[in-house]
């Protein structure tokens, strides 16, 4: 499985940056140029992991990540806050804001790379616990379960809507609604466990 990263940074350079040293560790990376950017991103593509500046416009980090944590598919995402804002309180709102890690910059690529590597093998024990707790009679509807079939054979949520007639954003609406009911962060992780548990 490839892991999927979110970069949230109004900062090009730093993107960049990040994009290049995540990549080389065979993460897949989006990058957003502000935290509103980013919260549309996340309902799409589901990541595993946000890493977070706290400046930005239209939405700051702490925006962001309460926002985020609101929503029941990321209340587990690991959040990394990478920022030039060093200050006690400024930490103190971090975490309190929800994020797991809180770096400053400049950052040491290889001790971020450590972190992640800790936040993800933390991250897949949490989602084993969940998981264990998921009823395998899971209850479906008849639409949930159609665009389920179609998200197995790979469909993007656009050819997902112009096959069962649905907008994109209704068909983002029953993605995250089984995503939601089946434990999943992704729509790989959803796959797997549809095709795994015979659940359609």
């Amino acid at each position: 499985m490839t892991w999927q990263i979110l970069v949230a940074d109004d900062d090009l350079i730093i993107r960049n940056l990040l994009k290049e040293c995540l990549e080389l560790q065979n993460y897949s990376v989006i990058l957003a140029g502000n935290g509103q950017e980013a919260i549309s991103l996340a309902k799409i593509y589901h990541p595993h992991l946000l890493i977070s500046d706290i400046i930005m416009p239209l939405k700051n980090g702490f925006e962001l990540v309460k926002e985020l944590r609101d929503i029941k598919e990321f209340e587990l995402l690991p959040v990394i806050f990478l920022t030039n804002k060093d200050g006690i309180q400024d930490r103190v709102n971090g975490y309190q804001a929800g994020c797991d890690i809180y770096l400053e910059k400049p950052f040491n690529p290889p001790e971020l790379i450590a972190i992640i590597k800790h936040l993800f093998t933390r991250h897949n024990v949490q989602l084993s616990q969940t998981k264990s707790d998921v009823k395998l009679d899971i209850s479906l509807t008849n639409r949930e379960r159609q665009v389920l079939r179609l998200l197995i054979k790979g469909f993007s949520n656009l050819r997902i809507g112009e096959e069962l007639y649905l907008s994109s954003k209704t068909v983002e609406k029953y993605v995250s609604n089984l995503l939601r009911k089946t434990g999943s962060t992704n729509r790989t992780e959803l796959a797997s466990f549809a095709c795994k548990n015979k659940i359609i």
